[in-house]
């Protein structure tokens, strides 16, 4: 057809492509809405029903609509007064209800222009996306806005006996008895959330945490950090010389303020570097890139040390070497970081928190594109290529005006897409390159 774009099929119906549709529809753009769940608006993150999982950003900076600093924070002050701290770090589950009342409250006031529809998106053609069930949602243009993949070892299909392969899934935790220890590989955000939803179940055992640095988040302090400006060097000099600065300006003032400073410009910064460039920064730098950049709020590190001063949680850097099971427990073999061999961790039952399983060359969405070459990998192998706008590129690096991506999985193009306020900025972004473009 030709024309402006008037329908948008957003695949997902999490953060990113509610808040994508609400931001459409208030441009006068009608959207349809695919989620599996139905539970539109929340996601996995925003899903949880454990008030103790709390968001890693503070309160005044997780407005969901760019332009309206105070939105949540105002939102919070009228329905729940006792989380409003602007400062503060309110439970993801009020975070998921606010982006619903967003959702409703623009519903309501641009009638017909958001569709929702359960079911399970299996194909892609054109601008067409065909449901499990067979029905077809037509459209214009689709959104990829799927979030986060199922965890690594979960993604091939479910995990039997004592390895709990994604813990998100509904009861994954209750086989886990209070006395249980367990095994928990992967020390990032995710193991923190189980290890810290076990303690407030009742669960005393203990937590033997494992990953191939062993590096955990680290937490905010009480107070935000003011930011500091980047420095010529931080900015333009080579990697070697940058990072040498960075270490610089973390001893003359505050880490935190250093990377509060680059978190504005970062997508900008990895879109700027080569190629080259980028491979040393996911090889070396990631991992600490990671801790130090997504933080925890200071009253869950603080609870994270008093389990690590207790005893009841450690830390190990190894590599896994083999994972063995009975009626009885798991067994995990692992080669040290550094040092002598090690005996292996044994427990009742081991937690995969390695992370999102990101392969969009066996995903049932995105592998199609690939082998058709209406898509193609970024040159790290990282996800789809896009474009600056989040369109993405065919084999031979056409950009394909009908078909987007929004959120986690347009982390090759923009390195940080997983926060609130990243994702909230590339929706401001897509509802202007959609606003303008011609459906082909």
């Amino acid at each position: 057809m030709d024309g402006k774009i008037q329908r948008v099929t957003i695949i997902g119906g999490g953060f990113s492509g509610a808040m994508l549709a609400a931001r459409l529809a208030e441009g006068g753009i009608a959207s349809t809405l695919i989620d599996r769940g139905g539970d539109f608006g929340l996601g996995v993150a925003y899903a949880t029903p454990f008030d103790g999982h709390l968001l890693n950003v503070r309160s005044n900076r997780m407005t969901a609509v760019e332009g309206r600093p105070d939105d949540f924070v105002s939102w919070l002050t009228q329905h729940h007064p006792d989380h409003a701290a602007p400062e503060g770090f309110a439970p993801r589950r009020l975070y998921g209800l606010y982006v619903q009342d967003r959702l409703a409250a623009v519903d309501a006031a641009c009638p017909g222009l958001i569709s929702r529809v359960l079911g399970e998106a299996e194909a892609i053609d054109g601008a067409a996306v065909r449901l499990a069930d067979g029905r077809v949602v037509e459209g214009d243009a689709v959104v990829l806005a799927t979030g986060n993949p199922t965890p690594k070892a979960a993604s091939s299909g479910e995990v039997e006996g004592r390895v709990i392969g994604d813990p998100w899934a509904p009861g994954a935790l209750d086989r886990i008895g209070p006395q249980d220890d367990v095994i928990v590989v992967g020390t990032g955000l995710t193991m923190v959330d189980m290890v810290l939803w076990l303690e407030a179940r009742g669960w005393r055992g203990k937590a033997k945490t494992l990953s191939r640095r062993g590096l955990t988040p680290r937490g905010h302090e009480a107070r935000p950090d003011a930011a500091i400006a980047p420095t010529d060097v931080l900015l333009k000099a080579a990697p070697s010389q940058r990072l040498h600065e960075a270490r610089r300006l973390s001893g003359d003032a505050n880490w935190r303020g250093m990377m509060e400073g680059l978190r504005p410009i970062t997508a900008e910064l990895w879109q700027a570097a080569d190629t080259r460039t980028r491979a040393r920064l996911v090889r070396h730098l990631r991992p600490w890139w990671d801790v130090h950049r997504h933080r925890i709020a200071d009253g869950i590190a603080a609870a994270l040390a008093a389990l690590q001063a207790g005893g009841r949680m450690t830390v190990t850097a190894g590599r896994v070497s083999r994972i063995e099971q009975d009626a009885d427990g798991v067994s995990l073999s692992f080669k040290p970081r550094s040092g002598p061999a090690q005996p292996p961790l044994t427990a009742r039952w081991l937690i995969d928190c390695t992370g999102p399983g990101h392969d969009p060359a066996k995903d049932p969405l995105t592998g199609p594109l690939l082998a058709s070459g209406r898509a193609r990998l970024d040159a790290l192998r990282l996800g789809l290529d896009l474009d600056a706008q989040g369109r993405v590129l065919d084999a031979d690096g056409a950009t394909d005006p009908r078909l987007l991506v929004l959120g986690p999985p347009a982390r090759a193009a923009f390195w940080e897409t997983i926060a609130v306020p990243d994702i909230r900025k590339r929706i401001e972004d897509m509802a202007k390159t959609l606003g303008g473009e011609t459906a082909a």
